[in-house]
């Protein structure tokens, strides 16, 4: 699952103990604490000495008993079994009968009988040591240049970060109480603190943008009773949606919290339009109640067509999978269910407190103090501000057909933008965190590969500052193998290494340290690879399971030649500009002895082709692969793995090799039988097989059953689509490729193409829904297309914001630009409802109720414009920890507000006074229902 990832290393170290003995307690006893924490997963430790109960054979002293190393295995299999023998009921009493099945001890192993010969028992003493030992070390972990064992924190697919390591934070006390002397616990790489300042930033960003909101409001409207009646409604908008967040199931998280600051803006949008259209109607004279219900129901809807035009807009979300459905619908919910709150308390609360609040506001308009005095002057200069607009907009509207030219051609001019700024499917962060791979030699043994990673540790402290540096942690070989099913890395044998690197808080850019990595390392380590691969949580969500943002997979039934087109490959990327970190993962030449057994001469003596298997398997790899047996410690009640191997040090030769003992075929417990070698020696190795230098693979990926070799890329210095169509073009200069052979692009960029494919497809069909239902509202099919005038001028406003601001389009630009359109639409809505009323009710010609619509709406539209774009300026600086994943979306919000202000502003009165040359229908009815009833109630009276 790639959403079990790391959040934390528990690092677990001792200098009085042995390296078993940390890694048992680790094992048996934290790792079994740590269970206890909802939402939390973690497999064997890394590194460290995994206790067994050694049982080292002599391969000469078992050729001279005559047995063979399966024989050995056999005999302790047959005589340490671990099953109850029942119970027997004894006159009155149940007795639980037990047998001395297994051995109490680790000594009284050495006394378990393999075979007797004229009368003589041959126990397992006389072949073997028996020891308390530990299985062949495979991997090793190195904390800051000591070695160390530690345990990977995972948290399942549905737990929160914060919790899962909070959990464990809790736990540590604990532990420690009832830990050995002398062993030391210490939790590194913490994912949480990122996500913890990442979240708190957007706290950050939120309150500051309710306060500039809060400021701007107060400007406005001039009175702190209207503020009060807008702020009012904005923590209790949230607060629904909060409720919202949780009957969906989803936590507070940076997503979750993204969407509700970016909801801040809007969420005033209901309750300041109507706050100020209930100031018109007052300033028109009415008393406070009449203004209230007309200022209320002459936006009512407007305002609900705004509202579900901005709910509708997110409907590309559901479209999207992978993580980046995972990601986005959480804050496509909070923004939803906070905006049709803010809808229904601007029905119900907003006139309720506006009944309570607004009936003393005259005293501070008129009085002699300060505040009159301020608002006095603010509408004078909004005056002057909104005739120089009446005049700019009657130019406009004299030259329509020139500006809405030219406005078409800067959209056409625009559309060139995508191309310039680059695509990218998420934004960078800089989490602090570097891993970097580390592959020696092929073939390289495990004690001189950490002698290198000792060296590449060394030098990393000279790249890194001291006081920048927070630890460096490598794990060294191959982990254990059921953790491989946990933590993706491309080890596959005791060559590789991944050296993790943690930084300090006030650390300066990681890529700066990554780069200085990739410039001198790999000069300084001849013959051998360094690549890094993605260290922070988002990176590793994004990357879905695969180690590389870019991933080319080439499947065919030819190995050879899929790895030579891989090869080609390559050598292509790595000339292609801002692709680092390529490499082929696999190794398909990885040393090997093949041993060709001679059958016939095998069973000339009665050996099988099994036989050999076996006694090899259990001569190399010990038997607890294929014959597991267990011995339970009376002391701690843990079981332990019973492993029959010859120790490596008596197989470190091709001669000790060939002298693998085969055997004969012997009884358990039985004396010779007739027709046995009268000498009761065994057959070797080297009597029917020869050994031959060879090759082989080391790791084979699987993609739908079909074997790949993968080709994987990052991105460095330049966008991550820019890469990846060179990749393409790369691929396509392959030419003609090995019958049957396939390539295709994974990871991080075919996510990002799948996304923004099936966003762009979504924003269009939301359009079309948005245009639907302003029909429906508006019952005109004219009236919509007006409206959807201010869309191509927010995404004009967008490209070219993020064109300024050096950032890429990617998936929170794209929800930026899809929040933009939602606002954009909501303000012309108000417009062209405005312009409607002033042609039906007061009769006005079409030149002059879109100029009067303009002026009317001048205000609202623009509270609301600036609203949002101030709300969206603490997250488009990206000033704190994390803050440059949302940076991108305020950054396009506010470059598509900006622009699509002045469309809806200039640019659809022009084309309403193009293309509604009649009155609207639905207002004609309207009235003509307001003529009838009252003339009935005239009759009637």
């Amino acid at each position: 699952n790639a959403s079990n990832v790391p959040v934390a290393q528990l690092t677990i170290s001792s200098d009085k103990l042995t390296e078993q003995e940390v890694y048992d307690y680790g094992l048996n006893f934290i790792r079994l604490r740590l269970f206890t924490i909802p939402g939390l997963a973690t497999p064997a430790p890394y590194g460290g000495k995994s206790r067994q109960i050694m049982v080292d054979i002599d391969p000469a002293r078992v050729a001279a008993k005559g047995l063979s190393p399966n024989d050995v295995v056999q005999a302790v299999l047959q005589s340490n079994v671990l099953v109850p023998a029942g119970s027997a009921v004894i006159g009155n009493t149940l007795y639980d009968v037990k047998l001395n099945s297994s051995p109490d001890s680790i000594k009284a192993f050495n006394d378990l009988p393999i075979k007797a010969v004229d009368g003589a028992t041959v126990v397992l003493g006389d072949v073997a040591r028996v020891r308390d030992g530990y299985a062949v070390q495979e991997s090793l972990v190195r904390v800051n240049g000591r070695r160390a064992t530690y345990l990977a924190i995972l948290k399942k697919a549905d737990a929160s970060t914060l919790a899962v390591v909070e959990g464990t934070r809790d736990q540590l006390p604990i532990i420690k109480a009832a830990a050995p002397e002398g062993m030391e616990l210490k939790l590194d790489f913490d994912q949480s603190l990122f996500v913890r300042a990442a979240v708190t930033n957007v706290l950050h960003e939120a309150v500051i943008a309710s306060i500039l909101v809060s400021l701007m409001i107060l400007f406005f409207l001039g009175s702190w009773r209207g503020a009060v009646l807008v702020g009012t409604s904005i923590p209790l908008a949230i607060l629904v949606g909060l409720v919202g967040l949780f009957l969906f199931g989803q936590t507070l998280n940076l997503m979750t919290l993204g969407g509700l600051a970016l909801a801040i803006g809007m969420l005033v949008d209901d309750a300041t339009v109507e706050v100020e259209n209930i100031h018109r109607n007052r300033h028109m004279g009415k008393p406070l109640t009449v203004a209230i219900l007309d200022g209320a129901r002459q936006i009512a809807v407007p305002a609900l067509a705004a509202t579900l035009t901005i709910c509708v807009v997110f409907f590309p979300v559901v479209l999207l999978e992978g993580p980046a459905r995972f990601l986005f619908t959480p804050l496509a919910l909070g923004v939803v269910i906070s905006m049709l709150a803010s809808y229904l308390l601007s029905r119900t609360l907003v006139p309720t407190l506006a009944r309570l609040l607004l009936e003393k506001e005259d005293l501070e308009h008129h009085g002699p103090g300060f505040s009159a005095r301020f608002n006095r002057w603010r509408d004078e200069k909004f005056a002057r501000f909104q005739e120089a607009y009446g005049r700019g907009l009657t130019s406009v509207l004299a030259s329509r057909g020139l500006v809405l030219g030219a406005a078409g051609l800067v959209v056409v001019v625009s559309a060139a933008l995508p191309f310039l700024i680059g695509l990218d499917f998420f934004p960078s962060v800089d989490a602090g965190q570097m891993r970097l791979h580390f592959r020696a030699p092929i073939g390289t043994r495990l004690e001189e590969t950490e002698r290198l990673v000792a060296r590449l540790e060394a030098r990393i402290r000279d790249i890194v500052p001291a006081n920048e540096l927070e630890t460096v942690n490598s794990v060294v070989g191959v982990p254990i193998f059921f953790n491989l099913a946990f933590v993706q890395t491309d080890s596959s044998g005791s060559q590789d290494a991944d050296v993790l690197v943690a930084l300090r808080p006030d650390h300066r850019p990681t890529e700066r340290y990554m780069e200085k990595i990739r410039d001198q390392l790999p000069d300084e380590f001849p013959g051998s690879v360094l690549y890094f691969q993605p260290a922070d949580i988002v990176s590793q969500v994004l990357n879905f399971g695969l180690s590389a943002p870019i991933d080319v997979q080439i499947d065919g039934p030819d190995v050879d030649r899929s790895f030579g087109v891989a090869r080609d490959l390559a050598a292509r990327i790595r000339r292609i500009p801002g692709a680092s970190d390529v490499r082929i993962p696999q190794i398909l030449a990885y040393p090997a002895l093949a041993i060709d057994v001679d059958r016939a001469r095998a069973a000339q003596i009665g050996i099988t082709e099994r036989d050999v298997a076996n006694n090899l398997l259990v001569t190399l790899s010990s038997s607890s692969l294929v014959s597991p047996s267990f011995w339970i410690n009376p002391r701690n009640n843990v079981n332990y793995f019973v492993a029959v191997q010859a120790p490596r040090y008596r197989v470190d030769s091709l001669p000790s090799l060939l002298g693998t003992p085969l055997g004969r075929n012997v009884q358990l417990i039985s004396s010779s039988r007739p027709g046995d070698d009268p000498a009761g020696g065994a057959s070797y190795l080297g009597a029917i097989a020869r050994v031959r230098p060879a090759s082989g693979i080391s790791m084979i990926n699987h993609v739908s059953v079909q074997r790949v070799i993968d080709v994987q890329a990052s991105a460095t210095g330049r966008d991550l689509g820019g890469v990846t169509r060179d990749i393409q073009k790369a691929i396509k200069s392959l030419g003609e490729l090995p019958k049957a052979t396939r390539i295709t692009i994974r990871g991080q960029s075919e996510s990002m193409f799948t996304a923004f494919s099936r966003m762009g497809g979504g924003l269009i069909l939301a359009i079309a829904l948005v245009y639907l239902l302003l029909v429906v509202l508006f019952q005109s099919f004219i009236d919509p297309f007006i409206i959807l005038v201010a869309v191509p001028g927010a995404l004009v406003g967008v490209l070219w914001m993020l064109a300024a601001t050096g950032s890429t389009l990617n998936v929170e630009s794209f929800m930026g630009a899809i929040m933009a359109v939602g606002i954009a639409t909501s303000n012309s809505i108000l417009l062209v409802n405005a312009a409607n009323d002033a042609r039906v009710s007061e009769g006005k010609g079409v030149l002059e109720a879109a100029i009067v619509a303009g002026k009317t709406r001048l205000r609202p539209v623009l509270m609301t414009a600036l609203a949002m774009i101030l709300g969206m300026v603490p997250m488009a600086l990206a000033l704190g920890e994390g803050g440059e994943q949302n940076a991108p979306l305020g950054r396009a919000v506010i470059g598509g507000l900006i622009v699509a202000t002045f469309v809806t502003l200039f640019a659809v009165p022009a084309v309403y006074t193009l293309l509604r040359k009649a009155p609207p229908r639905a207002h004609e009815l309207d009235a003509a229902f307001a003529r009838e009833s009252h003339g009935a109630e005239d009759t009637h009276g």
